[in-house]
Parts: C-alpha cells; structure tokens; sequence
C-alpha cells in the first residue's frame, strides 16, 4: 500500500477540478493574468498534482512567515520551503491585482492558461530574513539567495488554485508520473515497500550499486526520481541525464527499478530542502527516501566555505522523521575494490585493501580530453550518451571575440583566423564582421550605450547558438563596454570555448589608419557618441589576449590565437 500524503490528503487539483475545467478556461480568456516564470510553472504544475500536499495555492503572508521562522504551515503541518508567487509593482498595478481578485496564470512557453488564482493577499516578504533562516546565510554565493535578491519581484501574491491543465511537456512524457498516476503504478504493480532515489546528476555504478543495496536490505523495490525542473546553475542538462538514467535502467535487476521524473524547482537548500524532497517523495506514494551526503547542498560560500555540513541535511531529517512519516535512508558511500572487482562499502573496507575512484573533477576532465573512462567507474552505454553531449574540446565550438577601437585592424585579423581555421578543415568557421552583424541584426540601433549593448547581445546570441553548434565564431565589434562583454562571455561559454582578444592598437594609430574618414566625421560633429573620441573605450583587463598591430603583423596575431587554442585543445597543432 502506498504511503499516506502529507497532511493525510493528496490535493490532486486536477482531478477535484476536472468537471469544471471548461468553464474555467473560458473564465480565463477575461481575467487579467500573469505570465509564469520557469520556476514558478514548476511550483505550479507540482501544487496542482497534489507533489506539494497539503498545498492549493500559492502561500499567503502568515503562512510564509510561518514557513520561514517556524517550518511550518500557519495550521501547524510541518514544511521547510516557501512556495510563493513574486509579482512587480507594475503587475500588481496592470492587473489590479488584489484580495478576492481572480488571476489567470499562463504558460510562458505558449501563453496558455493553466490554472486561476483566487487572491487572497499581496504582502512584501522579507527578503534577508527569508535568506538566512530558509538557506542558513543572507550570501548571494548560494544561488536560492541570488534568485531572492537579483531575479524574484518584491511582492508576492498568496492564494488557492483551480486548476485548468498541465503543462505540455514534449520530452519523455512515458516517464513523467503525476502522484496520482505514479500511485497507481505502484499498485498496478503490487509494490508496497518503495525507496525513492533523488539525483540531478547523472549515474554511474557506484550509484547503482548503492541504490540495489539499499532496496535490498529494506526488502523494497526502487524509485529512480531524478529532478527534470530546475537544478543547480552549471548542472549537466536534463536531456541527457535522462538519457544516462534511461541506459542504466536495464543494469538494475528485472523488476525492482522505475523511473519517474519530477519537474521541480530546486533550491539547493540543503537541510531544509531534504525534509521537502522527503515531503515530495511521500505525496508520491514511496515509503523510503534516500538522503544523501551535503543533500541539495549548494557549495561554498563567499568566504570559501561549505554552507552546509556534510550531514546537516540527514540530522534535520532524523529530527522530523516521525512527523515527514517516511522511512530515510542515509546514503552509503561505496567504493570499488579491483582486487574482487566489486563496490563495496567505503567504512566496511578492510585495512590495507587498494580501492579506486573517479572524482567529478576527473570524469569531466577525461570527457573533455577524450581519455577513456573504465568501466568499472561506468557503463559503456552511460559513457557513450556522455560523450555524445560532452564531445572532447577538438570536436567543441568555440567563439574568438574581438574588441577594440574603430581602425585598430581586428577586422583584417578577424577575416585572416577566418581563413586559418578555414584551412584546419575540422568544424564550420563563421565572422560576424562588425558592419555586417550591425547591418543584419540591428540595423535600427544607434550608439546610445544601452543600444551598443543591446547590438553585443544579439551578436553573442548568435555566437553563442554557433558555438553550441560546434562552430568556430569570430565576432569583431567595437564592444567598448566591460559589462556587455562579461555579459557575452557568461552566453557564449556555457556552450564552448570564449577567448577575448583585445586589439590595443593605439587612438592616433587608428585614426591614422582610417582610410573611410569615420574619425574626421566624428570629429566635425556629424557622428554622436563615437568611441574614443566623445564615447569612453572601457579597456579590458580580462583579455585573454592583447595585440598592438604597431607591434605586431597580422599573421604573427593570427599565430598568437592559433597557440592558445591549440594549448586548450580546441584545434590540433600542426
């Protein structure tokens, strides 16, 4: 028998709401609306399944509060997470957003409403005290801090839903399971003993040999529940973490292991959120949760420490345990003896016996480079989905960013390297010349610095859609602004290689070179706003390489660039 929900209830809205679902999309289509954030659709979609039992809406003040000081609901029922809905001044203006007030809430991918809001106040949390009681410190370090203070609007809006329909999602829908659904699965399959597994990373065999002991020695089957939603930032992508846990499936023994997937939105609140993992898995209907080592733990703070002891997160769980109504697991290290090639347990290994590991910072190396990755540590088939989205460095994009003034010879070192790498043969070679990707991509723009930094944008997201592509990019604008430069390496790097190259060729240098009368023009007036003349030129301190071409020749700074990819591996040395 599945276990009980939390609050003795699964608050399904979908099913309570079902017969009254059409006239709520119709209501929806004349009511003032909200277009959802990424993570408040997952908050959504996990309140309106009943995943956030006893939840049925969005928490109003005095239940925030009392999730915030007290980790618990205002009537007493124990949860660790404010699930809140953060609205600007200017919505709750636009939308007249107030008690009793109905709101339709809307897919931002398609605009489509999925469930009304019924308010029933609009408060301003405290967002420093929210930080260091929910995450431990008030330190934009630990990313749920950054969201709080940098992305969340400063009012939320608390109140009940009534659901109108799920959210479409086109990406293994076989695996996603409502608690409803998953429930029935257990009872289709006559499990009653069921440990839930929590990753967002991917798997490997020493998580599949830990996660068959503990099933076994609690005579359970197994829940693989990896979250789909939102992770931590730099997190390998969902896509092909489902992929590996879809490989590693058949390795489990015939009938003890499912995979459900859950769209939640983490907050890497260590202790905290293990209790509402824990919260979330028992709505799912499982009896057991394995918590792991720094659960949810979201790294270092900004004095370099841990934010989390490495078992604050099972301490705090073995506190509620009684109240959570769900048997935890602590997670058991194992690790692998080549002697009687098999994983063992870390603390029952015998004095003496050799036992091998790969970190993460290994296994990431070994990805990039191209070195093999032994089986013992993984599976063939889990490698290979891997490699395939984390191809070595000398099958990886990578963008060559130019800046420097108008005149300084970036342009003429640009389409050289274009030809260079031409020539390697290895991966397709794009230049967005400045005054091609101005005329093409924004042709309306001016000079103002909020336009200069708008037209860098553009360029870096087409760079960066290259790069991901496995492409060479070479983008050669003037980019005289530090922050929309820093800003174009954060959208270019997450998907390969980003070398700045500031071209330092002198003022009186380029103006001597300036064969269009760009500076004379500039000069009388007849430009506005022109860089080293009446604009400022920010000079880079984090170029990655400088180049004078009073110094040295277009060819030498080809060269130059050459070596340093050559050194990181994006090209092979002749």
């Amino acid at each position: 028998m599945a276990n009980t929900p939390h609050g003795g209830v699964l608050k399904d809205l979908y099913l309570r709401d079902a017969n009254k679902q059409t006239i709520l999309a119709a209501e929806a289509e004349t009511l003032p609306s909200i277009i959802l954030t990424d993570r408040q659709l997952c908050d959504l979609e996990l309140i309106l399944n009943g995943g956030f039992s006893p939840l049925e809406g969005f928490l109003n003040q005095k239940d925030y509060e009392s999730v915030v000081e007290k980790m618990r609901l205002a009537n007493g029922l124990l949860w660790t997470i404010p699930i809140t809905l953060d609205v600007s001044k200017e919505q709750i203006e636009e939308s007249k957003i107030a008690p009793s007030k109905r709101i339709a809430l809307l897919d931002p991918r398609d605009y489509t409403a999925l469930a009304i809001l019924t308010v029933e106040d609009v408060y301003q949390p405290n967002k420093a005290k929210e930080a260091e009681l929910v995450y431990g410190a008030n330190d934009l370090a630990h990313p749920a801090v950054t969201y709080l203070h940098e992305i969340a609007k400063e009012f939320n809006v608390g109140g009940s839903l009534e659901a109108i329909q799920t959210p479409s999602h086109y990406d293994y829908v076989a695996n996603r399971y409502t608690p409803t659904e998953l429930r029935a699965h257990f009872k289709k399959l006559q499990w009653t003993r069921v440990v839930a597994f929590q990753t967002r990373n991917p798997m490997h065999r020493a998580h599949r040999e830990l996660t068959v002991r503990a099933a076994r020695q609690r005579k359970a089957h197994l829940l693989i529940h990896p979250v789909v939603g939102l992770t931590k930032p730099g997190d390998i992508d969902h896509y092909t973490r489902v992929r590996v846990y879809k490989a590693l499936m058949p390795k489990y023994p015939n009938g003890m292991a499912e995979l459900s997937l859950l769209p939640l939105a983490m907050r890497m609140g260590g202790p905290r959120e293990a209790v509402w993992h824990a919260l979330i898995r028992k709505n799912h209907g499982v009896t057991h949760f394995i918590v792991g080592r720094d659960h949810a733990g979201p790294g270092k703070n900004s004095q370099g420490v841990d934010f989390y002891g490495p078992y604050d997160a099972q301490i705090l769980v073995e506190e509620y345990k009684n109240e959570i109504g769900i048997e935890i697991v602590p997670f058991q290290m194992v690790t692998y003896s080549p002697d009687t090639d098999e994983y063992i347990p870390a603390d029952e290994v015998p004095e003496g016996v050799k036992t091998l590991n790969i970190s993460g910072t290994e296994l990431r190396r070994r990805l990039k480079t191209g070195l093999s990755i032994p089986e013992w540590f993984s599976y063939p088939e889990v490698v290979q989905v891997l490699r395939q989205s984390h191809p070595p460095r000398n099958q990886q994009g990578f963008t060559i960013f130019f800046t420097g003034l108008h005149a300084s010879g970036k342009n003429a070192i640009a389409r050289a390297l274009q030809v260079s790498l031409n020539q390697e043969s290895t991966r397709s070679v794009s230049l967005l010349a400045s005054e091609n990707s101005r005329a093409e991509l924004s042709s309306e723009l001016g000079f103002s610095k909020r336009d200069r930094d708008i037209n860098i944008a553009r360029q870096a997201f087409v760079a960066g859609e290259l790069t991901r592509a496995g492409a060479a990019a070479i983008v050669a604008p003037i980019a005289p602004y530090n922050d929309a430069r820093n800003a174009a390496k954060k959208t270019i790097e997450q998907f390969g290689g980003f070398y700045l190259v500031h071209v330092a060729t002198p003022l009186e240098e380029c103006i001597k070179r300036d064969r269009d009368g760009i500076y004379e023009r500039a000069k009388r007036g007849e430009i506005k706003e022109f860089t080293g003349l009446d604009a400022p030129y920010e000079v880079p301190t984090n170029a990655d390489l400088t180049i004078d071409i009073t110094q040295q020749s277009v060819s030498q700074a080809v060269h130059e660039i050459i070596l340093l990819l050559e050194k990181d591996g994006y090209i092979g040395s002749a």
